[in-house]
């Protein structure tokens, strides 16, 4: 399976999606954008860098294999990696780029998000 975000400041509705996603597959690609592609979709860099973002999802217990996101073409992903199906959080669903793969929407982590976090801070 795969999942990916920008995953900047890593919080427990990200925890969550890597947890759920795994206990559906045996192997779990996750992309992380690059500073270069998130600056181009929200307009601004992350908190975090990229190679910061990679690492900390290398250490999870839940990643088999960290890739970058360098566009928003998941079909591409969906073929280079033979992926079965994507898992994202249901503030999504309607909202996800077409592939030819199945979808698994997750219910979104309440009160949780990189933007809230940065909010508060």
């Amino acid at each position: 399976m795969y999942t990916s975000g920008c995953f900047d400041i890593f919080h427990q509705g990200h925890l969550n999606i890597l947890k759920k996603t795994k206990q559906l597959c045996d192997y779990l690609i996750v992309g992380v954008s690059t500073d270069e592609l998130i600056i181009q979709s929200k307009g601004r860099p992350p908190l975090i860098p990229f190679e910061e973002r990679i690492s900390i999802l290398e250490s999870n217990r839940y990643v088999d294999e960290v890739i970058p996101q360098v566009d928003k073409n998941k079909q591409k992903v969906v073929d280079e990696y033979r992926i079965d199906a994507i898992s994202v959080g249901s503030d999504w669903k309607g909202k996800y780029p077409s592939v030819t793969c199945e979808m698994v929407y997750f219910d979104y982590t309440p009160n949780v998000s990189s933007t809230v976090l940065k909010r508060k801070l």
